[in-house]
């Protein structure tokens, strides 16, 4: 499998790759056909295992090929991760400062960024938008990583990372679709609204892939970019709104699962 990608230009294996997480997003975000609700509990353990899975990439496919490659190229290994690390997490910060969102069981006045008069629906898709947004940069990056053939980058590093974002993805467009089916919705504008979350994942994937080909001694910085800003969307977003009810171990056993998923896929593929 891994050879008969080998001729495909990076930018289209991650534009590939992130149809393939919009999709799991809209196979996720397709559960209101077949239920109104699911329980708070599910819910929890979802968030949590995606907290995990993404926790687990920051480290596992990103942080440490940036780490290596700083060591390869003859930088302290620490710069470029804290570099970026940090970048990530500050630009996600503006972001969120920035963009109209609110977060799953908050009433509209609890909405963050600038305020405005738009829809509780519209609100809550852009909350979800804010995460996908690291995780198709995360991709495109670690396209972009491997084909320049550095050892600390592999093709097949790059697939597990999307194969794990993937699986994530799948509860993150269920805890979009159904409290909106739950608030009265259609299934159709419930499904429209839980799968346009992840559209922005095709789009960062190009422009993280296309960057780090185009100035390669910036790859440590972009890896660890998309790592900060994805551990700032765990910390920031899905760990408090996973730990928020009273299936507290619950969300806590999920992220544990999902850490170990993401890591049994790098280290196994990669």
């Amino acid at each position: 499998m891994i050879e008969s990608l080998q001729g495909i230009h990076p930018v289209g294996l991650a534009f590939l790759a992130t149809l393939y997480t919009w999709g799991m997003t809209a196979l996720g975000a397709g559960g209101v056909f077949l239920s109104r609700s699911v329980n708070k509990r599910t819910l929890d353990l979802m968030l949590g295992f995606a907290a995990g899975v993404m926790i687990a990439a920051s480290f596992w496919s990103l942080l440490a090929p940036a780490i290596e490659m700083a060591e390869a190229n003859g930088v302290p290994a620490w710069l470029p991760a804290v570099i970026g690390f940090l970048g990530g997490g500050g630009f996600l910060w503006v972001i969120d400062r920035i963009l109209p969102h609110l977060h799953l069981g908050l009433p509209v006045s609890k909405a963050e960024g600038i305020k405005t008069s738009w829809q509780r629906s519209v609100l809550l898709v852009l909350a979800i938008t804010l995460h996908n947004i690291p995780e198709g940069l995360a991709v495109g990056v670690a396209f972009g990583a491997a084909a320049a053939g550095l050892p600390a980058a592999t093709l097949a590093g790059a697939l597990a990372l999307a194969i794990g974002i993937g699986i994530q993805n799948f509860p993150e467009g269920l805890a979009v679709a159904m409290p909106l089916r739950g608030e009265g919705m259609s299934r159709g504008r419930s499904f429209f609204y839980g799968q346009l979350s992840a559209t922005v994942e095709p789009v960062a994937a190009v422009i993280g892939a296309a960057a780090v080909l185009l100035m390669q001694p910036i790859l440590p910085y972009a890896l660890s970019f998309a790592a900060g800003a994805m551990i700032y969307v765990v910390v920031e977003e899905l760990i408090p709104e996973s730990q928020q009810g009273e299936h507290s171990n619950i969300a806590t056993f999920g992220a544990m699962t999902g850490f170990a998923v993401m890591m049994m896929l790098d280290v196994a593929l990669g």
